[in-house]
């Protein structure tokens, strides 16, 4: 990986840190531009406006360019801030940029980048009816299961609530029974009634009903989407080991209620917080890169929702929760934390992130930086301390006490809110050049540090 090209991923790093999405724009052909052309330009896509990229980055300047926020220029490279898209009624596969308008003539010379109608089934009057007593433990059918079945193919996802709420196996023939009619299941039972079971199944319960439904077959015709990712995979933690996107999403969807039990929707979110991966898979320098998934993901569980008969109300909330999943996965600044605690829902978002750190065994050192943060974020911002205090201050600046000290302590902590100071030697420099534009003069007998 060229330098230049890691210059690129520490930009987006910055504005990911201060609750922004930044990525590259189709890293490959850009890594092959800067490596073997030369190119002297990198793309960088960004929700982050001109304003605030000014104040992260203090060479952005405003760009005439079509698309292009600003651009700025340090090292010899040119790097160009891209907005990306951020309306939420947009087709998914416009949300990701994978070109603009300076990589089209190099696109052009790289060839290889280049229902039947069902009757009414009435429900049965009974609720068990068509199943033999459980006392066996198991879930059978009664009968010939599959004669059971063809009088009422809902018995199979009954079966397998049942079989989810009370943690008992199948019987083996009613299992064989389910499994060979799971496309008459899909063909004649309503989606309304398929959902009526789905929402008995209790949230501490619903990553086995799922994987059921996987195992049946039965999860590809409702929802394709999801089965799919057993087909994709990423990397699960720093181990380097690789795993299904589909086990991680069952993984997740366990250990979410251990936190927040009895959170049906939020369990929900967790089916479809990856979903989204499949739409924007990318194999790049040798690893897969999955960018700008969540908000991707988001729009696709709008459709799938939606095909799944949920009302607009569940809906928004679903797909909220998939949009924002991943703010909390990466160490966020002061600013970047407040901004997230006004979100909506901002309690689930956190156990959906405790929960993929869980699944994917990793570590928690961003999930407890950003815990720690979050208490700073119940405290009003003039009861946080400054990176230098008044002595400190004083020192770096020549001043003799006064309410010059204080005034310099008030704009170094606001400062550090907006996230515009991050460290001690970025505090003195914020002190000095603050004296400096005021035209706060240097007094006598203090020595400089």
């Amino acid at each position: 990986m060229s330098q230049a090209f890691k210059d690129a991923v520490s930009l987006c790093k910055a504005i990911l840190r201060n609750g922004f999405d930044a990525y590259i724009i189709n890293p490959a052909l850009t890594e092959s531009l800067v490596t073997e052309e030369g190119a002297r330009e990198i793309d960088i896509a960004t929700d982050m406006g001109l304003s605030e990229l000014g104040r992260l980055f203090k060479n952005v300047e405003a760009s005439a360019e079509p698309g292009v926020t600003g651009a700025m220029t340090e090292g010899g490279i040119t790097f160009r801030f891209y907005l990306a898209d951020i309306i939420d009624a947009s087709h998914p596969e416009t949300t990701v940029a994978r070109v603009t308008p300076r990589m089209l003539p190099h696109l052009a010379q790289k060839a290889e980048m280049a229902s039947l109608a069902c009757p009414y089934l009435p429900k049965a009057p009974d609720l068990h009816d068509g199943f033999a007593d459980f006392s066996s433990g198991t879930i059978r059918l009664q009968g010939l299961p599959d004669e059971t079945l063809r009088r009422n193919y809902l018995l199979g996802y009954r079966a397998l609530r049942f079989a989810a709420n009370y943690q008992l196996a199948i019987e083996p023939n009613s299992w064989m029974a389910i499994v060979r009619a799971s496309q008459r299941m899909l063909d004649y039972v309503a989606i309304s009634e398929v959902m009526d079971e789905w929402r008995k199944v209790e949230a501490e319960n619903l990553w086995n009903f799922v994987q059921m439904l996987f195992d049946a077959q039965l999860l590809h015709g409702l929802i394709p989407e999801v089965a799919a990712l057993s087909r994709v995979r990423h990397v699960k933690n720093e181990s380097g080991r690789e795993e299904s996107v589909y086990e991680h999403t069952l993984a997740v969807m366990r250990h979410y209620p251990e936190e927040l039990p009895f959170d049906w929707y939020g369990v929900m979110a967790c089916l479809f917080h990856d979903v989204g991966k499949l739409f924007v898979a990318e194999f790049v320098d040798g690893r897969w890169v999955f960018y700008q998934h969540y908000r991707v993901g988001a729009k696709v569980t709008r459709k799938i929702l939606h095909r799944l008969r949920f009302p607009p109300e569940e809906m928004d909330l679903i797909c909220h929760l998939v949009r924002h999943n991943r703010h909390f996965s990466v160490m966020l600044t002061d600013k970047g934390i407040r901004r997230f605690r006004a979100l909506d829902e901002y309690p689930r978002l956190i156990e959906m992130s405790r929960a993929d750190i869980k699944a994917r065994e990793g570590n928690y050192n961003a999930f407890n930086h950003n815990m720690k943060f979050l208490e700073r974020a119940d405290m009003p911002e003039e009861m946080l301390e400054p990176l230098l205090n008044g002595n400190e201050i004083m020192t770096h600046t020549r001043l003799k006490p006064g309410p010059v000290v204080g005034l310099i302590r008030d704009a170094l902590l606001q400062a550090q809110i907006a996230g515009e100071v991050t460290n001690r030697e970025e505090a003195i420099a914020f002190a000095k050049s603050y004296q400096a534009k005021e035209k706060i003069a240097v007094q006598d007998g203090v020595r400089p540090a």
